[in-house]
């Protein structure tokens, strides 16, 4: 992990406490020596963030850095809170961090500390469950980020297997399925391939030929979606 890799995960760790933590448990956390977690916060300081304590007795992060001032009305905290309880419950693990670091940023960026509504907001969104192709997640969401074929082991509806390289380029969240929109190499158009439905998937690590706004785009018209 880079510096400024690691000074924004220091921040993030430190959004999402309200009391005093110790160096040693921020090392700890973020894999990295204690002499560094001083480090860091020095120069987090000398950036501008308002962090108090001492080496020795814990660090706490003031309100208000980074972000500017937020202010949400009682509808709006509840569609982030809900939002974000949503996405927790995908089973992908890096959403489910992506969405604790959200609410965290989102309660200390504000200029009244909105831990205490957040954590009491009275809405609960229930998990999909896990099914066989939540491991594939985190993997289709980066080749869909860096445009990249996938190569996957995939068994249809009625039992047929085959093997498929792919175009990703959307990812949809249903009820209790994920389903993968696609351009396939083997059908020559586009396709929609449950992840639970995957036996295997490799990224070979190179990009498909087109750009996937263009793809999705193409899709859409396909699919009579209004744009």
């Amino acid at each position: 992990m880079d510096k400024t890799a690691r000074l924004f995960s220091l921040m993030d760790a430190l959004r999402r406490r309200r009391l005093p933590v110790t160096a040693a448990t921020l090392a700890d956390e973020l894999s990295v020596s204690v002499r560094t977690i001083y480090r860091d916060v020095q120069a987090l300081i000398g950036l501008g963030a308002t962090i108090d304590g001492e080496a020795g007795m814990g660090y706490v992060l003031r309100t208000g850095f980074f972000l500017p001032p937020l202010m949400f009305d009682d509808a709006e905290l509840e569609a982030l809170v809900l939002g974000a309880s949503w996405v927790a419950g995908q089973g992908d693990e890096e959403l489910v961090r992506a969405a604790r670091n959200v609410l965290a940023k989102v309660a200390t960026a504000s200029p009244q500390d909105l831990r205490d509504r957040i954590d009491d907001i009275g809405l609960w969104a229930s998990p999909v469950g896990e099914d066989p192709g939540t491991a594939f997640l985190p993997h289709v969401r980066e080749a869909i980020r860096r445009e990249q074929r996938l190569h996957m082991g995939y068994r249809r509806a009625d039992g047929e297997a085959s093997e498929r390289t792919v175009w990703p380029i959307m990812l949809a969240f249903f009820e209790r399925v994920r389903m993968l929109v696609a351009w396939c190499e083997l059908r020559q158009g586009f396709r929609h391939f449950r992840l639970d439905r995957i036996s295997e998937l490799t990224m070979p690590g190179d990009h498909y030929p087109r750009r996937r706004s263009v793809l999705v785009r193409e899709w859409r018209r396909e699919m009579r979606i209004p744009d």
